[in-house]
């Protein structure tokens, strides 16, 4: 990732906070009832001092927590939460908890969920505003996808602003990845413009655990147990047949964190490939003599390929995009799929090969135990931010803590697996695979 320098992590403020929480907190250090945070209260950008040298060591997150004194009257607060982007265990959990923690906590009388995403902002779709209740989100945390309803793609910015104002809201929880944040931050800024008290605080959604600054990201663990679940069908499947090759494709447009970390949560797969590695298929050294040796020596074979994977392999295809302007990418599993049944054919070696895509399936379950205890926390950190007229921001989670994180950063990059990490090196012991496969010297990554 880029180094920010200090003044590009300051937060945006609403104003002056002239409002007691109604929280019972302490406001001293030790009290047994917990205690509010206070602005000064800073995280480390740098933990690792030894790798400080010729780096600025005065980097600081700004700390999330409650404050004890607000921007917004709790009573008179109009709320709003929107889901964007694609379906992510634990989604419905942060709507909950958002909900929950403005009308108990802070006694905010009116909470609002906008229906499919931004559109529902756009009043050419209709009224996307419905009030909340608690009857209405008391189990909605039980299942997958979102209540709300989403999708992709931007709204023109002061159409969604004049909407919001219309209804008089003064808090926007943005649900969501790169695309939403970004949205969000646009919001913010027009809104700054415009000299309206809106305060936009994003919380981070993405399968995928490519938003910077969020060291995991809710959803992320619980896409790993369900692809270790379906990795083991995999190995069985492969295990059942005369040279079984079964192949298992992932989640992962631009990084490979879930292929990565299924692979080394299931302990079973032999290869394994990320969009931040490029690899080469043919011999001498591809991937293809690797997997030829690896089936005459132990007769069977399982591999992990994340959807971003080897798009260099499909040569000057044109390039389409996603109503969010994300690449769309050439299927990578198939490609490999039927790679793998001509290179056998051609040398005349049986090879029983199976393709999974369970990509739908492990995105739209519910949130296991972990993520849910994260996307209460990612969502209760927001409502803080919100109501002491913090805008313009996302909830990060940094070594261990949940930080404020200015949008612009957020939006201008993506997190990336280095293959210099322990996580990756970690990939290749499990595995047992070559460090690269490739027939040509390569440039090093600059993924971070």
């Amino acid at each position: 990732m880029t180094l920010p320098k200090p003044e590009d992590l300051i937060i945006h403020s609403l104003g002056e906070c002239r409002f007691p929480s109604p929280l019972q907190l302490g406001a001293a250090s030790g009290e047994y009832h917990g205690e509010f945070m206070s602005d000064a209260a800073k995280v480390r950008f740098h933990v690792e001092l030894e790798r400080l040298e010729g780096r600025p060591d005065d980097l600081f997150f700004e700390r999330a927590g409650p404050r004890e004194r607000l921007f917004f009257d709790p009573s008179k607060v109009k709320a709003a939460i929107v889901t964007c982007g694609g379906l992510c265990p634990g989604i419905n959990n942060v709507i909950r908890s958002v909900f929950l923690s403005l009308k108990y906590n802070y006694g905010v009388p009116e909470v609002y969920g906008i229906r499919y995403g931004y559109r529902g902002l756009n009043p050419a779709y209709g009224d996307g505003f419905i009030p909340l209740t608690h009857e209405m989100v008391e189990n909605i945390h039980l299942h997958g996808g979102t209540f709300l309803g989403s999708s992709r793609g931007p709204q023109p910015v002061e159409v969604m602003l004049d909407a919001l104002a219309a209804r008089g809201i003064d808090m926007l929880f943005c649900v969501g990845g790169d695309g939403t944040q970004r949205g969000a931050d646009a919001l913010a800024q027009s809104a700054r413009q415009r000299n309206l008290p809106l305060a936009v605080v994003g919380i981070p959604k993405t399968i995928d655990n490519d938003i910077p600054y969020v060291f995991r990201s809710f959803g992320y663990g619980t896409a790993v147990e369900k692809a270790r679940e379906v990795i083991a069908g995999a190995h069985a499947e492969a295990k059942g047949a005369p040279n079984g090759i079964v192949i298992v494709k992932l989640m992962g447009r631009n990084a490979g964190f879930i292929a990565a970390g299924a692979t080394t949560a299931s302990q079973e797969v032999n290869f394994a490939f990320i969009p931040e590695l490029p690899f080469d298929l043919d011999p001498p050294n591809g991937f293809l003599a690797h997997l030829e040796k690896r089936i005459l020596q132990r007769g069977h074979a399982v591999i992990v390929v994340a959807e971003g994977a080897g798009q260099h392999l499909f040569g000057d295809l044109p390039v389409e995009r996603d109503a969010s302007g994300n690449i769309k990418h050439h299927d990578i599993g198939t490609y490999m799929r039927d790679r793998i049944i001509a290179y056998f054919r051609e040398r005349r070696i049986e090879a029983n090969v199976k393709y999974i895509d369970p990509s739908y399936l492990i995105r739209s379950v519910p949130a296991n135990c972990d993520d849910a205890q994260l996307s209460d926390r990612f969502a209760r950190y927001a409502v803080h931010a919100a109501m002491a007229g913090k805008t313009d921001l996302l909830i990060g989670y940094w070594h261990g803590l949940f930080v404020h994180v200015p949008m612009h950063l957020v939006t201008s990059q993506k997190k990336h697996l280095s293959p210099k990490s322990s996580m990756w090196l970690s990939v290749l012991a499990a595995t047992g695979q070559p460090v690269l496969m490739v027939n040509e010297p390569v440039l090093e990554t600059t993924a971070s």
